[in-house]
């Protein structure tokens, strides 16, 4: 795939990146690099490699699914403006 300068001020302006007449030509050099490269990996022989999420192996740990208060409500509260019987005070906004 060859990238022209048409192409390039149309990539721009739906970017909407403000390319000069003068930036036109690198920039279409330095796209069609890009895609060169891209046409290089689709010639590489994937067969027989799983696919994966991450180049370095590992695994989750695993915790208990447990709801839990989180154990810190006191000091959580002793943020809050106004707190009444462990819930947090607002006021009345509708009569």
């Amino acid at each position: 795939m060859s990238v022209d300068s048409e192409t390039v001020r149309k990539i721009a302006r739906l970017a909407r990146i403000a390319v000069t007449d003068d930036e036109v030509p690198g920039l279409t050099e330095q796209l069609n690099g890009i895609l060169g490269w891209i046409e290089q990996l689709g010639e590489v022989d994937t067969a027989g490699v799983e696919p994966m999420a991450s180049v370095m192996p590992g695994s989750l740990r695993w915790r208990s699914d447990v709801v839990t208060d989180g154990g810190i409500a006191d000091k959580v509260l002793a943020n809050a403006p106004d707190a009444t019987s462990g819930f947090f005070a607002v006021p009345k906004v509708i009569e």
